[in-house]
């Protein structure tokens, strides 16, 4: 059984400017151990999505329709109270800045065993050996010291530890990972991602991690979904979708790596800019700014399997040497 299946997953936001479809039919699934890499520039709609697994979509917007199964129940419609036992014990999620995790004044140690303790029936002495586990897990030296700390008291990679150490404490199923190291240095963006990979090897935790930054992506994940507009455009094994990638967009977004282009050259680039999801071009919303589009690109294609294990939602695709 998987982890976690999403099906037809659509979250709109009603506002007095319209309906924002910010995820529109969203559709995939993560095996137990496995690392799924939620791809897509800003506005692509990855952040709301991995909101929605968690029930954690406010007014005005909300879950309009679809499925989204842990292990093997749907939690789409559970009351908060339901929700509430699930998440930070089974579901974790780890935020894009760690301050939305720790509390500014209150101590580390404190933080960290009151989670404990909201979902498990332990001594509070327990509760804070769990706490120093964790956080020598995620390499933070001295943790007995370090949990008597305040967060200000942390650089802002430490900080980003932390709030990892905190999504592991109940050692849980799937961890939804949204862009977790986007504003650490490379070596400490390394050295989280060495302890990640070594997490869902070690303890068969799922992770939904979600970025903009292909080259984690390629040395992290194990599949790959592209968004674009609120839709997944390209879906498969890293690898494969990596080197030899069927949509334009997914296309583009590899040769925008800066790696990539040769030394001297102009920096290649999408052109054009992501369509406001408010007023979205009828068909293929990436037809604006692909070269390849012609008038069949004024219905929407469905998200076929063009090869075994990849799928893409385009009527022009890339092929193998070609990309």
């Amino acid at each position: 059984m998987n982890t976690l299946e999403v099906k037809n997953l659509c979250t709109h936001f009603f506002t007095r400017a319209g309906v924002v479809k910010a995820v529109d039919g969203v559709s995939f699934s993560i095996g137990r151990g496995k690392v799924l890499g939620l791809v897509g520039e800003s506005g692509s709609g990855k952040t709301v999505t991995g909101f929605s697994i968690l029930g954690l979509v406010d007014p005005p917007g909300r879950i309009v329709s679809g499925e989204i199964r842990f292990k093997g129940q749907n939690i789409v419609g559970l009351g908060e109270e339901e929700l509430r036992r699930l998440r930070g014990n089974r579901i974790a999620m780890i935020f894009q800045d760690p301050m939305m995790t720790l509390n500014p004044v209150l101590r580390v140690d404190t933080q960290m065993i009151e989670t404990v303790l909201a979902h498990d029936n332990c001594s509070r002495e327990e509760a804070r050996q769990r706490s120093r586990d964790a956080l020598g897990m995620v390499g933070i030296p001295s943790p007995d010291e370090r949990l008597k700390s305040y967060p200000h008291q942390f650089s802002g990679g430490m900080r980003q530890r932390v709030a990892i150490a905190i999504a592991l404490l109940h050692r849980p199923d799937l961890i939804v990972a949204d862009e977790p190291t986007t504003a650490l240095d490379v070596t400490i963006q390394g050295q989280i991602l060495a302890e990640v990979q070594k997490l869902a090897t070690n303890l068969g935790t799922s992770l939904v991690w979600i970025t903009h930054d292909l080259s984690v992506v390629a040395g992290l994940a194990d599949e790959i979904a592209v968004m674009y507009a609120g839709r997944v455009v390209e879906q498969g094994e890293v690898n494969t979708v990596l080197d030899g990638p069927y949509h334009p967009y997914t296309h583009g977004l590899i040769g925008s790596v800066p790696s990539r282009n040769k030394r001297g050259e102009p920096l290649r680039q999408i052109p054009g800019m992501t369509p406001s999801l408010l007023s979205l071009p009828a068909g293929c919303a990436f037809k604006t700014r692909c070269t390849r589009a012609d008038a069949a690109c004024e219905t929407m294609p469905d998200l076929a399997e063009l090869s075994p294990g990849h799928l893409a939602r385009c009527v022009h695709p890339h092929q193998g040497a070609e990309a």
